[in-house]
């Protein structure tokens, strides 16, 4: 029989999560729950453990403790490998791997599967699945430009594009806006927003440490201190300027754009 999965368990849930790497224990019991119909940003100043986390929960790093259930599948039971291809993850470490002279619509097609590379000329392939992943993201035009020769806002277009190609229950977007100038960053920005507002969208979780690149459809925080949960929850009651003067270490001052468009950070008292 095929296999089925709980509909209505939480797509994420970690309960006292602890990574050790030599003798520092990086991620120090961290408890969290991501429900269907919720968008989170893990939010901190650089070396809280964000990375770590995220490396943790898909398994790319071992947990030293603690347990984690992703897509309703518990780790050290499920074959990890399988659960990975239910999520999309975006992330530079992986599109530095992408060959240049490789296409667009290569990369993309590389998602069904999540494998990089050429293995799409080997087997029968979705071309129109991809170009509408592609258009999803606003970039069709792309899809036989080289890698070599995007920009960096278009390669993190056509990575998401990929992700999209094995339908992912949840896309996670590790600091997608790293390495974009200010007018890039915004365009970008207003690109996830558009794929948040749309049907059939994945759970977005957006790893980030910058307040500006929380957008109106982001729901909920995680955010860290030293690989502690500081605080978690609705953003509109994380991100407070005493949580955030603790997250990054300074005073800081927290503002809400009006209608809800986004937050600013305002260092100094």
């Amino acid at each position: 029989m095929p296999q089925t999965h709980q509909t209505d368990a939480p797509l994420l849930s970690v309960t006292g999560l602890r990574v050790r790497r030599d003798e520092a224990e990086i991620i120090k019991g961290i408890d969290w729950k991501v429900l269907k119909g919720e968008n989170w940003a893990i939010l901190g100043a650089n070396g809280c453990g964000k990375t770590t986390l995220l490396a943790a929960i898909t398994a790319y790093l071992t947990p030293t403790g603690g347990t984690l259930e992703l897509l309703g599948e518990s780790y050290g039971e499920a074959e990890w490998n399988e659960v990975r291809k239910r999520i999309g993850i975006v992330s530079t470490v992986f599109a530095r791997r992408v060959p240049d002279d490789e296409p667009a619509m290569i990369t993309v097609l590389s998602g069904e599967t999540a494998q990089l590379g050429f293995w799409t000329r080997e087997r029968k392939v979705d071309t129109r699945k991809a170009l509408r992943c592609l258009s999803r993201m606003k970039v069709r035009a792309l899809a036989e430009r080289p890698w070599g020769v995007l920009s960096q806002g278009e390669r993190q277009k056509v990575f998401i594009a990929r992700a999209l190609m094995a339908d992912p229950e949840l896309l996670i977007l590790d600091e997608p806006c790293a390495g974009l100038d200010p007018v890039a960053r915004e365009h970008f920005i207003g690109s996830l927003r558009k794929l948040a507002q749309s049907k059939n969208t994945p759970g977005l979780i957006l790893v980030t440490h910058h307040i500006e690149e929380i957008f109106a459809e982001i729901s909920h925080v995680l955010l860290l201190k030293k690989g502690k949960v500081l605080a978690s929850g609705c953003k509109h009651v994380v991100l407070n300027s005493k949580n955030l003067s603790q997250a990054f270490g300074a005073p800081v001052k927290a503002r809400k754009r009006p209608n809800d468009s986004g937050w600013s950070l305002q260092v100094g008292d």
